[in-house]
């Protein structure tokens, strides 16, 4: 894992990225800063920074898995999401796959669910990415 630490205002921020997540490009895939984990959001990018081929349901378990490595690198687990925050590109079909990425939900997290807002996007910034996931978690002493 990668992690750098800068020095801020009020108390240390913590840089982290994971060697298993795609090398990140101007953004760090999780940041802790006091008693919080901020986690950027995670598109179904795989290590190589390819999104994976496949349909909502394969692109959700991707997106969520590497929020949850981003969240494991960062000392925080699942159980600690605060809140999460989920852009999609066709609201209909995810809720129309619902119990499939409820199942993976379960899966990865556990039956923990924090605050949860879905939006609906017209796009994203790779042109392929169907869903973006970003969070908060409370951070791990």
């Amino acid at each position: 894992m990668t992690t750098g630490t800068t020095t801020g205002t009020a108390s240390d921020v913590e840089l982290i990225n994971p060697d298993t997540l795609a090398k990140p490009s101007g953004f760090t895939h999780a940041v802790r800063h006091g008693d919080t984990v901020h986690l950027s959001g995670q598109t179904a990018m795989d290590a190589t920074g390819r999104i994976v081929d496949g349909d909502i349901v394969d692109q959700f378990r991707q997106s969520l898995s590497n929020v949850v490595t981003a969240l494991r690198a960062a000392g925080s687990e699942p159980a600690d999401l605060l809140s999460v925050r989920i852009y999609l590109r066709d609201v209909p079909g995810y809720q129309a796959r619902g119990k499939e990425i409820g199942a993976i939900w379960t899966e990865l997290c556990g039956r923990t669910y924090p605050a949860m807002t879905g939006v609906g996007v017209t796009a994203l910034w790779q042109p392929e990415a169907l869903i973006e996931i970003e969070a908060v978690a409370a951070r791990r002493v």
